[in-house]
């Protein structure tokens, strides 16, 4: 009920996960492709040391449907929801958006983001 523990929590748990990112990207510096999963990519400014952004995308619908079948109340989703860019602008700002309709979707979806990227890459080798 307390509307700054979020807060309190984020600044207490920012800076070690900023410093686990800075160990995974050190590890991987050789890797022709890494992955970042970051909840809140544009909203914490991440998105500036990516070469690409994938945005998964669901409808606002399948969203809740989703949300809430985990014990998750419309209260708290809305909270969340206001917490994050709209679903649109998050499409709009991505270099590619994985539609999570469906695992299939999804699956094919991924399969042609990293054919796309790994063409990038050779261009650029």
């Amino acid at each position: 009920d307390d509307p700054t523990v979020l807060d309190r929590l984020n600044i207490a748990v920012h800076p070690l996960v900023a410093e686990d990112r800075a160990r995974f990207l050190a590890r991987t510096a050789d890797a022709p492709i890494v992955l970042l999963d970051v909840p809140l990519l544009f909203e914490s400014g991440i998105d500036a040391v990516c070469h690409a952004v994938v945005v998964v995308s669901a409808s606002l619908e399948l969203q809740r449907k989703r949300v809430l079948m985990r014990g998750v109340t419309e209260a708290e989703f809305q909270v969340i929801l206001s917490r994050q860019l709209p679903d649109a602008e998050k499409r709009a700002r991505a270099d590619y958006v994985v539609p999570t309709t469906g695992l299939d979707v999804a699956r094919s979806a991924v399969k042609d983001v990293l054919a796309d990227i790994r063409r990038w890459i050779a261009q650029d080798a």
